[in-house]
């Protein structure tokens, strides 16, 4: 199972989720689910997806994270 850890470049420091085990995009809506099951919702855009190395990059509005 391959899991991805997304980051919102704006701030590249902090994690938006880890252990994302699905990602939905609808419009400008990006929705992750971990492999707990937790959804986390947030408005932007994926840059990037390195499925082989497990890292999503995604940006935000800054007001969003």
């Amino acid at each position: 199972m391959c899991l991805s850890k997304v980051i919102n470049i704006n701030q590249p420091d902090s994690v938006v989720l880890d252990f994302v085990s699905k990602i939905e995009v609808n419009g400008n809506l990006i929705t992750m689910t971990d492999v707990m099951g937790e959804r986390k919702t947030v408005e932007g855009s994926i840059i990037k997806a390195d499925l082989t190395g497990g890292r999503v990059e995604i940006i935000c509005p800054e007001s969003t994270n």
